[in-house]
Order: structure tokens, then sequence, then C-alpha cells
């Protein structure tokens, strides 16, 4: 290996451990109670050499943004080839949302940053432009994963009820969870909630 190549492969094995690093913290302390200082300090780095690595701590969460869109598009691509009948389809559709719940929940706390005033401000715009094709493409395999579904051709809005109906879920969720108070919706819940948009789906 030539000294290029290792000096590469150490960069990504430093950016890798950077987003673990946020991972973690992110889980732990929200978005607002992560810094690049900690992060910095969690992978045992000073400041100035995460900076090397990512131009703020933005960067490093849309970082995660293309990884989460990317881990979406493998899913949903997958799902589509599945020779199953529609009921079932929708339901592994939606086991997949929860699957990305389960084993990725900071994704959806990068989603949530989506969400604030004025949160891609430090980002320049052709990184703007990449993340709204990205993501847009994968709303697009959405609504044709439903429409071949369905059979309806109604697929963007198909797309944003069912998503938003689990997002929303999830908030609520994580909301309880965190005042304390009884947790729901449960697993049955999340089922016979995908047996109701499969009958409206369906007809």
């Amino acid at each position: 290996m030539g000294v290029a190549e290792r000096r590469a492969r150490e960069r990504e094995a430093r950016k890798s451990s950077v987003l673990d690093a946020t991972r973690s913290l992110l889980l732990e302390r929200g978005f607002n109670g992560t810094t690049s200082k900690q992060i910095a300090e969690r992978c045992e780095l000073s400041e100035a050499t995460l900076f090397f690595y990512f131009k703020n701590k933005d960067e490093i969460i849309v970082s995660l943004l293309f990884e989460s869109i990317s881990s979406w598009s493998v899913g949903l691509e997958r799902i589509s080839g599945l020779k199953l009948t529609p009921e079932k389809k929708l339901s592994r559709l939606w086991q997949f949302f929860k699957k990305m719940k389960d084993e990725h929940p900071e994704y959806f706390v990068v989603f949530a940053y989506l969400a604030r005033p004025n949160a891609l401000a430090e980002i320049s715009d052709e990184l703007q432009a990449e993340i709204v094709r990205d993501s847009g493409e994968n709303f697009q395999r959405l609504a044709k994963l439903l429409e071949d579904i369905t059979g309806r051709n109604d697929g963007r809005l198909m797309a944003d009820m069912v998503w938003a109906t689990f997002l929303g879920l999830m908030v609520l969720r994580d909301s309880r969870e965190n005042l304390h108070s009884k947790v729901h919706p449960t697993e049955r819940d999340l089922a016979t909630v995908c047996d109701m948009l499969t009958k409206a789906l369906l007809g």
C-alpha cells in the first residue's frame, strides 16, 4: 500500500469515527446539546483536527443525512423488487420503517434537524441542491412503490401520508418516553395503524 492510499484510508477511518461519535451524542444529548467540542473529545481529537475533516457541526450532520438517504434508497429498492401481495408488501414497507427507527434512531434526529429555522444556513447552495435531489429521489421511489402496490396514480400524496403517519407516531412515542409517561403507540398499536393504512390505500 502506497503512502497516498494509506493516508486516504486513515482519513476515511477518522471521518467514520467522527460520524459514530456524533450518532451517540445526538441520541444522548439531542441536536442542541451536541457540540463540535464534544464530538472532538469523544473521538479523542482536538477541535482543530476535527475541522480538518469537517468544516463545522452542520457539515457532520449533513454527512449523516446523506448516509441515511442512501440507506433508505437501498431499502426501498429492495422492497420494490419483492414478489408479494399488495397487503404483504405494504406490511413489509411499514416493517422497514420500524427497522430503520430501531437500528438508526439518529437518522430521525437528523430529519428533525432539517425542520429547524435556517437549518442549512451554513451549507453551500450546491450541497443543499444535492440534498434536495437525493431526498426527492427517495420520495419518488416511495411514491412509485405505493402506486405499483395500490394501482393508484397519486403516489406523492400517498408517500406523504404514509411517511408523515409513521414519523408523527414516532415523535409522539419519543415525547411520551422523554416525559416518563406511558409509552405508546406500542408495537401492537403500530401493527393496527399499518392495517388501517392498508385498508385505506387498497380500498
